[in-house]
């Protein structure tokens, strides 16, 4: 059974009564709904109801302020319509799917523990996996309400092979469930892929990568399709993380790691080590790296939201990079 959502204005798609929240069905449409993290953290699916009823999965989601809920917006990533409805959005080319999103089913084959609280899951589904590098999917991991997203940190593949970073956090039940529950030869739901901080093979400029935390997934993902696309373009990559011990790249990347230019900035490595690299934020060190290389060079990143707010005021205002030449998904 199926609900017919209509655009105020014109346009109409049809969302799974039983499976989707309003978001994903529209992106399963081909409709360019505005969109970023999927899970209610970055409020970028605000729409207005029209006419209609919708269930709202997570009242408090951090997504909408207080002012946006007095004005009556909702997310439509935790948005159920209950019948036929009338919606207000604005639909923008650069948030059509590159790849249409499927549900799926995914079983754990591996998971390699990559620092003390990070690990790579790898699961393999009985369809070949579709995506561009840098894209995410959704997962549902046991015991836990709602999904959560995980960015693939593989290249597509007609195997049916997905690989995860997956970095445990203090209160994260998402992460708890899937360090905890998930045992090799478990199912999970997947459904993907989502995202739009792909890499773009077509652009020349060469390629500036940066990430922090398990937001090195999508940034090994990007690294690999930008060797493989143009071994001749440029390609440098800066992680950021704490200590030596939290670095994730190296082993990610294995022998393509010589392939790449590589940047490690550690913001509380021991005074007294011998470690000999960049210290201090990693944004700092991609400042000082990067020279008169501003104008030339594609952006993509990924990690924690300060990161990503230091970033853009770096390469933004600071800098003055066009807008259209970063790519990133915020998750909060």
């Amino acid at each position: 059974m199926t609900h017919r959502i209509r655009l105020e204005g014109g346009g109409v798609f049809d969302v799974s009564a039983e499976e989707d929240t309003l978001l994903r069905g529209a992106l399963r449409a081909g409709v360019g709904f505005p969109h970023d993290c999927n899970v209610g953290g970055c409020g970028n699916c605000r729409f207005d109801l029209v006419d209609g009823e919708m269930e709202t999965l997570w009242p408090e989601a951090p997504g909408l302020s207080d002012r946006d809920r007095r004005r009556g917006k909702r997310l439509a990533c935790q948005s159920r319509p209950l019948g036929d409805c009338t919606i207000r959005v604005r639909p923008a080319d650069e948030y059509r799917p590159v790849a249409p999103p499927r549900r799926m089913t995914g079983v754990l084959r591996r998971r390699a523990a990559l620092t003390a609280d990070i690990a790579e899951f790898v699961f393999e589904t009985a369809e070949p996996a579709r995506f561009v590098a840098g894209q995410y999917a959704l997962l549902r991991p046991p015991g836990v309400e709602g999904v959560r997203a995980y960015s693939m940190s593989n290249l597509a593949n007609d195997a049916g092979e997905w690989r995860f970073v997956v970095r445990r956090t203090p209160q994260g039940r998402g992460s708890a469930a899937m360090f905890e529950d998930v045992r090799i030869g478990d199912t999970l739901a997947i459904d993907g892929p989502y995202g739009h901080a792909h890499f773009r093979e077509g652009a020349p400029r060469d390629v500036v990568l940066i990430a922090g935390g398990s937001g090195i997934g999508p940034i090994v993902s990007i690294a690999r399709a930008a060797i493989r696309a143009t071994p001749s373009r440029r390609v440098l990559v800066f992680e950021g993380a704490r200590t030596r011990a939290d670095l994730c790249f190296p082993t990610l990347m294995g022998e393509d790691l010589r392939r790449v230019g590589y940047t490690a900035a550690l913001s509380a490595e021991a005074a007294g080590s011998d470690w000999s690299g960049a210290r201090g934020f990693v944004h700092e060190a991609v400042e000082r790296a990067l020279g008169d290389r501003w104008e030339t060079s594609e952006f993509y990143f990924a990690g924690p939201p300060p990161m990503i707010e230091a970033l853009i005021d770096l390469l933004v205002m600071r800098r003055t990079v066009p807008t259209d030449r970063l790519h990133y998904d915020r998750f909060f």
